[in-house]
């Protein structure tokens, strides 16, 4: 069975520090999750990109090393400490090597990582990025599988002996996936479970001699997989109907898909939605009232337009209460401090800006944002069906273009509308954004970053309201966000975040990136 993207697993989240998801985020959970592989102190490391992929570029100015080191060395991604991980290594006695190497691949995002631990063990992995914070290890010392930390997992390398799975399959309780794969003389065996792995059932492998390697690998994302119920829906069309039948707006759909798809509660999940929008709120305030971090273009500016309508340059509108948002979480993003992705990092500021700066206009509460929020999941949650969330893969149309659709359909949600009107607000701002280009100026993710980010939250609450108003939105969501996946396969590969196209070629940015060097 597909599976189907959670909203807190791919859609709304992760809470991290960093200027990228794809390249901070997803290589903080591929390190931590090797760690976990690994079993042992680990002492040396090295962290290889191939020099035709999307990293090998800005593999460093985009954040890569810091969420790699952060998780090597055991740090939590929201930790202070992420900011500057070369002493931590010191002091830990980890040697931590980048480089960059050719190694076959099928992925723009794709790292090749090699661990050493104390005890002399050693394990290769090749893994990707797959935007927005989601990831897949997808081989362990040449064994092909796939690991995404969503799951309790334990991994088992034997020498030989024929028939051991066989013998095994007998003990595996019903609700543990079993899979095993054989190379010549050497054996891999894998359980996921939506449950930890108990004492009793880990002890039983203790037996065999044969075992040369046993690893226990935690999850990392926030909703463990494995839980979920039958969906009342399956497509948009029947999500529609089913909308229709039910008298139920966009937000209450949003609910019961991640009910559906987590096995958690309602409670459960809308205490993780205001948990969340309280970080994103923090994070807002945190970058109004002022920022500093050296490696970055763009100081504060989200305080200029409070300063312009003071001095009468400006009338206070929602507009300028959105622009300000939206700059201050952007601000928040580049000085590495906690924020959420949504649905990545470079594309943090449009959908926690607009919604505050509505709310706050409409004069609604906190369970009113909630269901806006819940609709801009599963908006974004289709999203994540077609293309997904990497730039890398389809440039910007699928960061700040998805955002704008998941921020318009929200908004409807915030101004009453109903399910039809929020996913064909979706739609408009969506073909608004498709073919958006991913140009970082100097690899920071700032210019013109901050602007799409601007756009694209103004572009969603005029879609809202030309929705809400009863505008044709001519065609339907999903037959848009496929369009979106098709426009990228035409899109040169250098304007897919590569700092190889676009603004990044022009004067101005590559004097900026000599000056970030120098400092």
């Amino acid at each position: 069975m597909k599976k189907l993207p959670g909203i807190f697993n791919d859609v709304i989240g992760p809470v991290m520090r960093g200027p990228s998801s794809s390249h901070t985020a997803a290589s903080w959970r591929i390190a931590r999750t090797a760690v976990d592989i690994l079993n042992d102190k680990l002492v040396k490391a090295l962290v290889e990109f191939d020099r035709n992929g999307a990293w090998a570029p800005n593999y460093r100015e985009q954040g890569t090393t810091i969420g790699m080191d952060g998780g090597l060395l055991g740090l939590d991604i929201t930790d202070e400490r992420i900011r500057n991980t070369e002493s931590l290594a010191i002091e830990k006695g980890v040697k931590i090597d980048y480089q960059v190497s050719s190694f076959a691949n099928a992925h723009a995002n794709t790292v090749r990582l090699t661990l050493w631990g104390i005890s002399e063990k050693k394990i290769e992995i090749i893994a990707v990025s797959l935007g927005g914070g989601s990831f897949e290890i997808r081989s362990v010392n040449g064994f092909n599988l796939t690991l995404n930390g969503e799951w309790h997992e334990l991994i088992i390398f034997i020498q030989g002996k024929p028939g051991f799975s066989e013998e095994l399959k007998n003990s595996i309780p019903p609700d543990i996936e079993f899979l095993f794969q054989q190379k010549e003389e050497l054996t891999l065996l894998e359980f996921k479970s939506s449950f930890p792995f108990s004492p009793e059932f880990i002890n039983q492998f203790q037996n065999y001699r044969e075992i040369t390697e046993l690893s226990v690998i935690h999850p990392i994302m926030p909703v463990i997989s494995g839980r979920q119920t039958e969906m009342p829906f399956d497509s948009l069309q029947s999500m529609q109907e089913y909308a229709e039948k039910n008298n139920s707006d966009l937000g209450k759909l949003g609910l019961i898909y991640e009910m559906c798809l987590s096995g958690l509660n309602k409670r459960e999940l809308n205490q993780k939605m205001v948990d969340i929008i309280q970080i994103i709120h923090r994070s807002i305030d945190t970058g109004l009232k002022g920022t500093n971090y050296t490696d970055r273009i763009l100081q504060q500016q989200s305080h200029l337009i409070d300063k312009a309508e003071k001095e009468g340059k400006l009338k206070n509108t929602v507009i300028n209460r959105i622009i300000a948002n939206v700059t201050a979480l952007m601000e928040s993003k580049s000085s590495m401090e906690i924020i959420v992705a949504v649905p990545t990092a470079g594309s943090c500021g449009t959908v926690g800006g607009l919604l505050r700066a509505v709310a706050e206009n409409l004069g609604l509460n906190n369970d009113e944002l909630v269901k806006a929020y819940f609709a801009a999941g599963i908006v974004g949650a289709l999203f994540a069906q077609g293309p997904g969330f990497s730039a890398e893969e389809h440039g910007c149309q699928v960061e700040c273009g998805a955002a704008s659709g998941m921020a318009a359909a929200a908004v409807v949600q915030l101004m009453g509308g109903n399910a039809k009107q929020a996913l064909g607000a979706a739609s408009m701002a969506i073909q608004n954004m498709i073919g958006l280009v991913c140009d970082p100026v100097a690899d920071r993710v700032e210019v013109p970053c901050l602007g799409k980010n601007i756009s694209a939250a103004v572009n969603a609450y005029s879609s809202a309201i030309m929705a809400i108003s009863g505008f044709d939105e001519v065609i339907p969501l999903d037959q848009v966000i496929e369009t979106v996946s098709r426009v990228s396969k035409s899109m040169p590969s250098c304007v897919k975040c590569t700092g190889n196209g676009g603004l990044a070629l022009t004067n101005a940015s590559v004097i900026l990136k000599n000056k970030l060097k120098e400092r």
